[in-house]
């Protein structure tokens, strides 16, 4: 089968029918997108495809390899695990952007040149955001539109990066760019937004948590996976990966502990697990570029497992904060049970996922010495352990009882979360599956009864750690707070700036104002002292001198009208 027909445009056309669907034809349809999407990239041969001649450049629409059909395979998993969690929902605008979301993330993981990859980045940004807008309130309003200005202006530096490559290079094409020209930084820089690299990550916590119980589960698999995917395509092997990505691992945690709104502590989750990924990138053996896309493969799962189960805490509570649950395992066993799957995984309990995808990046960090790097990866590996594989569960599950009673979640979402954690514990004890479709042949073994005695070791004492600093009374407790993070320093800083600058642009109009005023008031004396009385006016000025007056009056008076 050819690959000409780009696989994006099975969502991005298929969305534009849903409006005029209703009831189970509407299901169905969604339903059968992902699977016609499935079935037509399991026929795909490798090679480049749909290509299009524009301004003496080729672009291709189509490039298929190992890394973009991995990227693509578990993208396409993703949009099916989402329809089946958002079945539920009357509102159409949610169906319709997630599904060209997913359509676009997959265009531009199929993309084989810089502008395809922009037009394809660009357009998840404006369909991403209506996922958050959703929610029709002010917040998520204010909320929604920084989100967005901050990936437009990833593409913009995507584009400026590109142009310059193009202008540098001759060429287009989208592969290994590296730092050495001011091209490769600006598309690092557009690459690191998506991903949240510190001090560029604000966007996430920003967004993700107030999106709806939907739309942060499909937030969750696309935007910093697509990233991801970037960096492995075009910056493997770069040094300086390493230093951010382990930055990334570490930093997180303390916000995450101290976090009240349990998506929120998610978010910080997800800039932590990303950064084993972006460490593995960095170090670029095939080894670690295994590891940090099987990572991202088996994060979209365990993680969007987790957005799963507080979105149908928040959908049958109304709250998502740690302070305000506990004990709804008597009123939600089954949402309980999908929680603690996708807490082990991503803790990297063995038999999980994450026990055998993660291990690979730290194994390779072994392998080149980077101690360093190593043991902070061994810290942030306990410390995700603390903030999502136990106080998640805990704090909205157990925990004080809340006295809160309610339904459990709908039976779409129980589906979507089955189907989720079971895709978990198989990808955990059959890891060869998963491997056998990572970009490079695989020599690893995961399941060394040195590795399971240490991540078990790490594991018990991280959890005694837990539980002793719970007793102790240490351990931060779960409070109605707002936690400050890198960007109010700038937020803050932008803002008091605005405000002066506003001030003084109220201050230079209203005088303005005035001394336009004052000016037409002496023009007017002077025109009555000149020509007489009144109704001389006409009689006396020549048609030139006439008309150039009353071009300067109708123009004073226009800008007084439009002044404030």
């Amino acid at each position: 089968m050819s690959g000409d027909f780009p696989v994006a445009l099975i969502f991005v056309l298929g969305a534009a029918a849903v409006p005029f669907l209703q009831g189970r034809l509407r299901i169905a349809f969604m339903l059968l997108l992902p699977v016609i999407a499935f079935a037509y990239l399991l026929a795909l041969p490798y090679g480049e495809f749909g290509q299009v001649e524009l301004l003496g450049q080729t672009l291709v629409l189509m490039r298929v390899d190992r890394l973009s059909l991995l990227f693509g395979t578990i993208f396409v998993l993703a949009s099916l695990l989402n329809v089946i969690y958002a079945i539920h929902l009357k509102d159409s605008m949610q169906h319709v952007a997630g599904l060209v979301y997913a359509g676009s993330s997959i265009g531009a993981v199929f993309a084989g040149d810089v502008m395809t990859l922009f037009i394809f980045w660009e357009l998840t940004a404006v369909s991403s955001v209506l996922l958050i807008w959703a929610q029709r309130t002010d917040r998520t309003f204010r909320t929604g539109l920084r989100y967005v200005i901050v990936q437009l202006l990833s593409g913009m530096f995507l584009l400026a990066g590109g142009l310059l490559h193009w202008r540098t290079t001759g060429s287009l094409s989208f592969g290994p760019i590296g730092l050495s020209g001011a091209a490769g930084t600006l598309i690092l820089i557009a690459f690191g937004i998506k991903c949240a690299f510190p001090f560029l990550h604000n966007w996430l916590q920003d967004a993700y948590p107030d999106a709806t119980p939907t739309g942060a589960v499909i937030l969750s698999a696309f935007t910093t996976k697509l990233g991801i995917y970037a960096l492995a395509r075009a910056f493997p092997g770069t040094e300086m990966l390493i230093w951010i990505g382990t930055a990334m691992a570490a930093f997180p945690i303390f916000y995450a502990v101290i976090e009240n709104d349990l998506r929120r502590v998610l978010a910080y989750s997800m800039n932590n697990q990303l950064g084993f990924m972006v460490v593995g990138i960095g170090i670029g053996s095939e080894l670690a570029i295994n590891g940090a896309v099987a990572h991202a493969f088996a994060d979209i799962l365990f993680k969007g497992l987790l957005f799963m189960s507080m979105g149908a805490v928040l959908l049958r509570t109304g709250t998502v904060k740690g302070s305000e649950l506990g004990g709804l395992y008597k009123s939600m066993p089954w949402t309980t049970g999908f929680c603690i799957v996708g807490a082990a995984s991503i803790s990297a309990f063995p038999l999980f996922s994450g026990f055998v995808t993660k291990s690979m990046i730290m194994s390779a960090a072994a392998g080149e010495d980077l101690l360093l790097t190593w043991l902070v990866l061994l810290f942030a590996s306990a410390g995700v352990f603390h903030h999502a594989g136990i106080k998640i569960p805990y704090f909205a599950f157990f925990s004080h009882d809340s006295g809160i009673r309610c339904e459990e979640a709908p039976r779409n979402m129980l589906v979507a979360m089955g189907i989720a954690a079971a895709l978990c514990v198989g990808i955990g004890v059959f890891p060869d599956a998963l491997y056998s479709i990572l970009p490079y042949p695989v020599d690893y073994q995961p399941y060394t009864s040195s590795h399971v005695v240490a991540q078990l070791q790490l594991l018990v004492f991280s959890a005694l750690a837990f539980a002793v600093l719970m007793r102790t009374g240490i351990y931060p407790p779960e409070l109605r707070s707002v936690n400050l993070d890198s960007d109010w320093f700038y937020r803050a800083f932008l803002f008091s700036v605005a405000k002066k600058a506003t001030a003084i642009l109220h201050t230079l109009r209203a005088l303005l104002g005035r001394r336009l005023r004052a000016t037409g008031s002496q023009l007017y004396s002077r025109i009555h002292r000149h020509h007489g009385p009144q109704g001389a006016l006409a009689r006396t000025w020549p048609t030139g001198s006439m008309a150039l007056w009353v071009t300067i009056m109708l123009l004073a008076w226009l800008v007084l009208y439009y002044l404030p």
